[in-house]
């Protein structure tokens, strides 16, 4: 070992061909090289007793079990000998400091550093909020005013019906007056009537300043403390933000070509801005490290380790790619000059599948899609369902209504007219449309059939993976129904009563689902030749016959 760099024995790595371009991080299987490494830190992993970070793998631990991404680069010093790097995403023990890991891109927790002292300004800061809101007399008053405020109301409430009754009265009165009374004495009782209505409103105007000149004196009191908080607060938020600029000014990373570039201006060219905790996954810190050091990038991987997340589906020992929000930023700046393995992305894997019909008349047309098949035009592949029933039709625009992922294979309706298109799709909205699909699980599931029930929404920071998240997430039910259970996976039967992304793949792998990722599910589970879900039976209402519309395909496996 070198520094940070842990050489490979040439025992260990005859006959292992070196990558002839480095990794995609965004989606990769790793290179034998990268296995190497990444079965060597493991293996370190489980050796460090004394390391004290709750990864959640010991069930006698107590407290909080954090999970931590782990990856290691492949590199190839100046004297061309290979070895490789280790990082940790984040914090490792709450300390950046790890004799066996690369250092972070700028340490946050330098002792002397302006990010400790800012954050420590932070702290008396919020401790004097917390202080000032927990004061006795502070609360008291608060209560008093809220009190007062209810009394308050109350009376004038009170006040102004007597003053609508005495209104009315006076009404009432005029009525009798001036059918009964001469013109001139009615002229004298209208005056007296005026005279009644005046004082009304002086007593009004009384007590609603007498009330007034109360509250202000409460709120003035008030004000000794509530003025103060806000001024922390408005302190607060500009040291914040100040810190975090310069924080932001401190990450500079480098690239091949010895370039750098800072958080800030890599971020600025995104619409979100600068993501939390941006710069701290381990990919570009181990990039960081080699450039710094003058060797050859060659191969990544990054893994998990721990205890799975309640949110996102994380399992222990498993490779996953970099993240997207915070990462692609960063490395499209740091790779820039090197040459990657193929974007698949920019693959279209069902080029050569045929489309198959299964149904067509006037009105719509039913189709059988490959798996790896866009149900719509994408970004960087235009084939797809759409385009080639556009192409089929001629005259005719096809009208997509709803949609399949594009590694699910199985049905899907495509309108040819605009009123077949709304009643189809009312139909969809309405959740009166039957949907089953067939499901291949990585293992076998305690119970034969149920629901499941876990809400999802969008990973801001890795698109487009889904969370579970039972305060955000929006509402996702899926019932299902066991086939068969065959050398140790699950066939499987589902009815999605939602419709969200990745709704049967987050509740087949989630920890709180079935916790069986379909096979082949290379986002929440592992990669395989296909992903082993397909729409197999549809049903709804035609939308000019009235007939019900009945659709089934074999799944094929």
């Amino acid at each position: 070992m070198a520094g940070k760099v842990i050489y490979f024995d040439e025992s260990e790595i005859e006959g292992i061909d070196l990558p002839t371009r480095f990794t995609f991080p965004f989606f990769y299987e790793p290179h034998p090289l990268a296995l190497l490494a990444s079965d060597q830190l493991r293996a370190y992993l489980q050796s460090q007793i004394n390391l004290d970070h709750n990864f959640g793998l010991d069930r006698d631990t107590e407290g909080t079990a954090i999970g931590k991404m782990f990856g290691v680069l492949i590199i190839q010093d100046a004297e061309g000998r290979l070895g490789y790097l280790s990082a940790f995403s984040g914090k490792l023990a709450n300390s950046n400091d790890h004799s066996h890991f690369v250092p972070p891109v700028f340490d946050m927790l330098t002792e002397d550093g302006f990010f400790l002292k800012g954050q420590y300004i932070l702290n008396d800061i919020n401790r004097e909020v917390k202080e000032i809101e927990a004061n006795k007399s502070y609360i008291d008053l608060q209560q008093e005013l809220k009190n007062l405020t209810a009394h308050t109301e109350k009376e004038l409430a009170d006040f102004k019906s007597q003053l609508k009754a005495n209104k009315l009265d006076r009404k009432k009165q005029r009525e009798v007056q001036k059918q009964t009374q001469s013109a001139e004495a009615y002229a004298d009782f209208e005056a007296l009537m005026i005279k009644g209505s005046l004082h009304d409103k002086h007593q009004l105007n009384v007590l609603s300043a007498k009330h007034d000149a109360q509250l202000d004196e409460l709120r003035n009191r008030i004000a000794v403390f509530s003025d103060r908080v806000e001024a922390l607060k408005k302190e607060r938020r500009e040291l914040s933000a100040g810190l975090q600029q310069q924080l932001f000014e401190q990450y500079v990373f480098l690239n091949q070509q010895g370039q750098t570039k800072s958080l800030h201006d890599i971020f600025s060219e995104t619409v979100l801005g600068v993501p939390s905790a941006a710069g701290e996954c381990a990919t570009p810190k181990l990039l960081q490290y080699a450039f710094t050091h003058g060797y050859k990038p060659l191969a990544m991987a990054e893994f998990w380790w721990g205890a799975s997340p309640k949110s996102e589906i994380r399992v222990h020992g498993q490779f996953y790619p970099a993240c997207t929000g915070k990462c692609k930023p960063i490395l499209k700046h740091m790779l820039q000059g090197i040459e990657l393995d193929d974007d698949p992305l920019l693959i279209n894997p069902g080029e050569s599948k045929p489309l198959d019909i299964v149904y067509e008349d006037d009105y719509f047309v039913v189709v059988n899609k490959p798996h790896g098949l866009l149900s719509v035009p994408g970004i960087n592949i235009t084939d797809s369902v759409y385009t080639r029933l556009k192409q089929l039709f001629k005259t005719i625009e096809p009208m997509i209504i709803h949609r399949l992922d594009m590694a699910t294979s199985g049905l899907l309706v495509v309108a040819k007219t605009k009123d077949a298109h709304k009643h189809i799709q009312q139909q969809f909205l309405k959740r009166t449309v039957t949907k089953r699909y067939t499901a291949l699980l990585s293992n076998v599931i305690a119970t034969e059939e149920g629901e499941i029930n876990l809400p999802l929404r969008g990973d801001p920071d890795d698109r487009p993976r889904q969370l579970v998240c039972f305060e955000h997430g929006k509402k996702a039910i899926t019932r299902y129904k066991v086939v068969e259970c065959k050398e140790g996976r699950t066939k499987i039967y589902f009815w999605p009563q939602t419709g969200r992304t990745h709704q049967l793949r987050m509740h087949a792998a989630h920890p709180q689902g079935l916790n069986a990722p379909i096979v082949g599910d290379d986002l929440y589970g592992s990669p395989a030749e296909r992903l082993y879900l397909h729409a197999a039976h549809l049903e709804f209402i035609h939308p000019v016959s009235g007939e019900k519309m009945v659709f089934e395909v074999n799944e094929g496996f």
